[in-house]
């Protein structure tokens, strides 16, 4: 979804609730395909690697090629690290029920870990106008999307929300 898909939109609360949570669901289909049938352990990895090609074809051909939005705007999240967690759960226990217990909180847990590294240096501050925020809002804020009500990205003034506890308006 759009929390995917733009930087200025992973934020600490939504971000890393929804996109773990949609994004289990054919990695876990796919893996108790190829676990039922042919007893391969890498179905969700091998799920997550071809999302992952046709995220990148995407981004590139159609955010960069089509509207020039610049690539570090609109990375698709790492998955890899939790694919190979999933993975490892069901190859160790050979249970479904334990892989969609345990499999899937360490897929949850996982995932803003694994993607911080990328995602921390959009997280500093920087002033801009007599504003503080972070730098994935600046970019947000020059970038302007399509005008539907659920496509405008507001930049808060007066607080700094990545760092700051609640939003303050």
């Amino acid at each position: 979804g759009d929390w995917d898909f733009w930087t200025d939109w992973r934020d600490r609360r939504l971000w890393v609730t929804v996109v773990p949570i949609v994004a289990v669901t054919f990695p876990a289909a796919v893996q108790a395909f190829a676990w039922g049938r042919y007893r391969l352990p890498w179905g969700a990895t091998v799920c997550v690697l071809g999302l992952l090609f046709g995220e990148w074809v995407n981004r590139y051909f159609n955010f960069w090629g089509w509207t020039y939005f610049p690539v570090n705007f609109v990375f698709p999240s790492q998955l890899i690290p939790s694919a190979i967690i999933l993975d490892v759960v069901l190859l160790l226990s050979n249970s479904y029920t334990f892989t969609a217990v345990a499999g899937a909180m360490g897929w949850g847990l996982i995932f803003y870990p694994s993607n911080w590294p990328v995602i921390a240096p959009l997280h500093v501050p920087v002033e801009y106008n007599g504003m503080m925020m972070t730098l994935a809002d600046l970019q947000g804020y020059h970038y302007v999307r399509t005008g539907t009500p659920e496509y405008i990205c507001m930049v808060e003034k007066g607080t700094l929300r990545t760092f700051g506890k609640d939003v303050a308006p």
